[in-house]
Parts: structure tokens; C-alpha cells; sequence
């Protein structure tokens, strides 16, 4: 990765800890979030571009909890979905993102609790990468993983991950 895309990143990732202070849980959460996400893209072989998307969209996924919580006391995925977007782009701006990584990124957390039409690489890893740590963080029952593991896991690298994590028998 180029220093650039990696100054840019680590910007990125000290402004949402900087953004979650005091909320030491949502800052875990998406540092793990963009560690799966990072590993599996890598494994999946994207190129640079498409990685550092992705791992720009990792860190910043559920920058619209925040502003959701304060207006609607709840942070519901469709609430994230759109109340985050204009957060990221303000943030991502700010760290010197291109117009375009700053469109994608906020394309995919506008969709990130969106199942369907799924359409590039960086999308489905970050899906994959957000079930990983929340059904972990959430204790979700076995019954509940295969049934995730079966509807949203595509990539070869997200469901090695998957079964090995949750010691699973395909």
C-alpha cells in the first residue's frame, strides 16, 4: 500500500477514535470490523484502490449510530444507513480521501445493513467482516450463525474465516 493510502487510513482511524471517545466498545468494534475486513480483502486479492475503499468503509461503517442515538434515541441499520453517510464524508474529507474513494465509502455505508444487490467486492467484505465481529459481540446462537454463513457469506476467505472462527462443519 502506498504511504499515501496509509497516511490517509490511519488519519481516518485516529479521527473515529477520536469520534467514539469515551465509548470504548464502538471503538473495539469497528477496529475489528476493518481487521477482518483488511485480512479477507487481502486474502481476496484486491487491488490497492479497492482495498483501501474498503478499509476506509470498515472503519467508518457505523459513524451514523452517533447522530442517530442524539436525534432518535435509537441507532436502528436503516437510521445508521442514513444519517452516516454525510458524517463519513465530512471525516474521509478531511483526511485528504479522493472524490471518488469519498463516494464509494459513503455508498457503502449507506447500504451496510443492506443485504441485497450486493455489487463489488469491497461491499460484500465489509458485510461479511460486520457479521464476523456481531455475531461474536451479539453471543448469537449456533443456528443463527450457519444461517448467516449460508445466505450472506460469499467469498471463499470470509467463510474459512467463518467456520474456523465459530468451529463450524459445513
Amino acid at each position: 500500500m502506498t504511504d499515501k493510502n496509509t497516511q490517509i487510513l490511519n488519519c481516518l482511524y485516529q479521527e473515529m477514535i477520536a469520534y467514539y471517545a469515551g465509548d470504548p466498545s464502538r471503538i473495539q468494534h469497528f477496529a475489528k470490523v476493518h481487521s477482518f475486513a483488511r485480512l479477507i480483502g487481502q486474502m481476496e486479492g484486491l487491488d490497492e484502490e479497492l482495498q483501501t475503499i474498503l478499509e476506509a468503509a470498515a472503519y467508518v461503517h457505523d459513524i451514523g449510530i452517533k447522530p442517530a442515538e442524539a436525534l432518535y434515541g435509537e441507532c436502528g441499520g436503516k437510521l445508521q444507513e442514513a444519517l452516516g453517510p454525510e458524517q463519513a464524508e465530512k471525516m474521509m474529507k478531511k483526511c485528504g480521501f479522493s472524490e471518488p474513494q469519498v463516494e464509494r465509502v459513503s455508498y457503502l455505508v449507506g447500504h451496510h445493513h443492506t443485504y441485497t444487490g450486493i455489487d463489488d467486492a469491497d461491499y460484500q467484505i465489509l458485510v461479511e467482516a460486520d457479521f464476523l465481529v456481531n455475531l461474536f459481540e451479539e453471543s448469537s446462537p449456533m443456528k443463527s450463525i450457519q444461517s448467516v454463513y449460508q445466505k450472506i457469506f460469499k467469498t471463499e476467505s470470509g467463510k474459512k474465516i467463518c467456520r474456523t472462527m465459530f468451529a463450524m462443519t459445513e
